[in-house]
């Protein structure tokens, strides 16, 4: 699929038919019955992923077209859920019945990966559809090479997992055992997807009972008519939004670490949009082709990229297929990062150009509307460990799955949001560590903020956070980790400077320490072992040496920066009265001293020769942050190997977001 998405047009307006408080009503009445829905999965989800709220829930109408999705969805799921509504609607046409429930979890039919596993109920009134109830949530586990699904390694997705093509769970009421068990059974935790199944369906059907409900009051075809009005409010008011933006054409890059099936180099994920008289239209032309891992997106999930990323900047906006009317795209031909295609792998899209596409609109979004601004935010990471739990004689199979919080970027006025979910899903909660320890056999040693990992800026980066864990009882254990920007760090904007970058480090601090990196697969772990990563903070806007001193002296007292990386960064020499009581105190003439030091040479730093950079760091002259922030220079964290080709990439992002954005001072 790569044409424009002319095919999820709602009509034009023609004038309401519907009184201003009936439709007001009936409008929040869908909004509550989406979110009815949502309650109704937390309360009942078998697994420990899905009640960390990784799930989304939608109403369609008929044609399939959303008419409301919740209002603390997973923003990933936004935008797909209508097209996994139509591929139902495509592959049983008239055989939809009452009491039917259909399952799917295809990325190459409008879905995001294997593991979101989505359900999706026909609602009958007066003999006819009138609408569809979905709830999609993520399965711990989806078969595959891996525990928990994730195979950084796989090209296709056969190593990936179960690919659900439109399928019927339940027929005019009557549960299919045999259809769900031989789902269920090609998981490694058929018990808890089963619970999840009849959850899920559940969860649907406490929506149709609202839809129904509303029926009986106000009449189908009021209720109809309502779930029309709402699309079409949704796009009138969107092209009224722009009507007081300006028209152009604007342009940006963004990057993934590599292409393992190639040299090192950055990955290019090319975004153009237009604004005009016919609404926002995005074209992606340009974009890598496939990459030779699961780092690819499948059309259904760049479109939600899209959506998400323009969604951000008109956030009371409803969202529906009226928004999608007005936001249009053209992703290019299959077979690119954007637009895998089958049988590509694109399990790992939300770490490669899902983020990658939303944080380039950000950027595009804030030469538009520079009062909202905002700098690249930190990379979605999963963390994977699975095995035999050896703490009871059956041995079952467990999935420590992790993810984290991390730092979103600085905005045009404050710093940005420390310690919270991705751009992926604002909603996605940060897993207990209780339960977490409860239900494997591993142990957090550490979960703390990150000092340092804020990009410095007149507005810093939001903060990212450090875990730590080790195996207790494991038993062939493998870790698996999808991540990106350990070499396409996030960046800053109008002078301000990178965050960190990601990566696991196992055994860190002992004789058999390793890096492992952003991304890789079947790590074998036993018992004993160590593992400990970052998240990374938000990019910096503006330059960092227009930071107050007070400012920068309280990201000091709050643990958020180092004092040594407030020299470096900003320029700030501090004290440390009585580190104890957090009494400290700036040296405003050393400060100024510094502050002129950096501006007359920090263009030169980024001009030195990379090789003699990176033999710095080796030696331990200088330290990561030195050589990313004050260097420009990319290297393999762990080796210290000089990624020539990357750095001279990573320089010219510099150059475009940061050093051009400083006043030129003579040394």
């Amino acid at each position: 699929m790569s044409e424009t998405v002319a095919s999820m047009s709602v009509p034009e307006a023609n004038g309401s038919t519907l009184d201003p408080v009936t439709f007001e009503v009936l409008k929040n009445a869908f909004a509550t019955s989406v979110d009815l829905m949502s309650e109704q999965i937390l309360r009942t989800c078998y697994s420990f992923v899905i009640y960390s709220r990784d799930f989304s829930s939608a109403l369609c109408d008929a044609a399939g077209n959303t008419v409301m999705q919740g209002s603390g969805d997973i923003a990933v799921h936004v935008g797909t859920l209508h097209f996994q509504c139509k591929a139902v609607l495509e592959e049983f046409g008239s055989d939809i019945n009452p009491g039917d429930v259909f399952a799917i979890n295809d990325p190459y039919r409008g879905g995001t990966h294997f593991n979101d596993v989505s359900f999706i109920r026909p609602i009958f009134s007066g003999g006819a559809v009138i609408a569809f109830a979905q709830n999609k949530g993520h399965w711990a586990d989806i078969g595959g090479n891996v525990p928990g699904s994730f195979d950084v390694n796989a090209k296709e997705h056969f190593g990936e997992g179960l690919r659900i093509t439109p399928v019927r769970i339940w027929s005019r009421g009557v549960f299919l055992h045999d259809v769900a068990q031989l789902l269920v059974s090609n998981t490694r935790a058929p018990r808890q997807a089963m619970g999840d199944l009849h959850a899920q369906s559940e969860a649907t059907a406490v929506c149709e009972r609202e839809i129904l409900r509303l029926v009986d009051r106000y009449s189908r075809a009021t209720v109809q008519n309502a779930m029309q009005e709402t699309q079409d409010y949704v796009e009138r008011t969107v092209r009224r939004r722009l009507e007081g933006l300006p028209h152009g054409v604007w342009e940006t890059t963004d990057y993934m670490d590599n292409d393992p099936g190639k040299s090192e180099g950055l990955v290019p994920i090319k975004i153009k949009l237009t604004i005009d008289d016919h609404g926002i239209h995005y074209d992606l032309a340009g974009s890598a082709p496939v990459v030779a891992t699961f780092l690819n997106s499948g059309y259904g999930t760049t479109f939600s990229a899209i959506y998400a990323g323009t969604k951000t900047f008109f956030p009371d906006v409803p969202l529906n297929s009226g928004f999608y009317a007005a936001v249009t795209a053209d992703i290019g031909p299959e077979g690119t990062v954007v637009n895998a295609g089958w049988p590509n792998a694109v399990t790992g899209f939300c770490s490669g150009p899902y983020e990658k596409l939303m944080n380039g609109i950000f950027e595009i979004w804030s030469k538009i509307m520079p009062e909202r601004a905002m700098a690249c935010a930190f990379n979605l990471e999963y963390l994977l460990v699975g095995g035999k739990d050896g703490r009871t004689e059956e041995s079952p199979y467990f999935m420590w799955y992790d993810w984290m919080a991390g730092g979103w970027g600085g905005r045009a006025s404050k710093d940005g949001s420390g310690a919270t979910a991705p751009v992926f899903g604002a909603g996605l909660a940060v897993q207990p560590v209780e339960g977490q320890e409860r239900l494997s056999p591993v142990l957090t040693s550490m979960h703390q903020i990150g000092m340092d990992s804020g990009g410095p800026g007149r507005f810093r980066g939001g903060v990212g956070i450090e875990k730590g864990g080790m195996l207790t009882d494991a038993q062939n254990a493998v870790m698996s980790y999808c991540c990106d920007r350990a070499r396409s760090i996030t960046w800053g904007i109008e002078g301000g400077l990178p965050s960190i970058p990601h990566g696991v480090w196992l055994n860190k601090g002992t004789e058999g320490e390793r890096f492992l990196g952003s991304n890789f697969s079947s790590v074998p772990v036993q018992s004993g072992d160590s593992f400990v990563r970052p998240s990374a903070g938000g990019g910096g806007y503006g330059d960092p040496l227009e930071r107050s001193y007070l400012e920068v002296l309280d990201d000091v007292i709050d643990g958020y920066v180092s004092i040594g990386r407030a020299a470096k960064d900003y320029g700030v020499v501090i004290r440390a009265i009585d580190p104890d009581l957090d009494d400290y105190e700036v040296d405003e003439a050393a400060s100024v001293a510094l502050r002129v030091d950096i501006a007359a040479h920090r263009l030169g730093w980024l001009a030195e020769d990379p090789a003699a950079i990176a033999a710095r760091y080796v030696s331990g002259d200088i330290d990561m942050l030195d050589v990313i922030r004050r260097y420009g220079v990319i290297l393999d964290w762990g080796t210290g190997e000089l990624f020539a080709t990357t750095t001279q990439e990573h320089r010219a992002l510099m150059e475009r977001r940061s050093s051009s954005h400083w006043p030129v001072v003579s040394a």
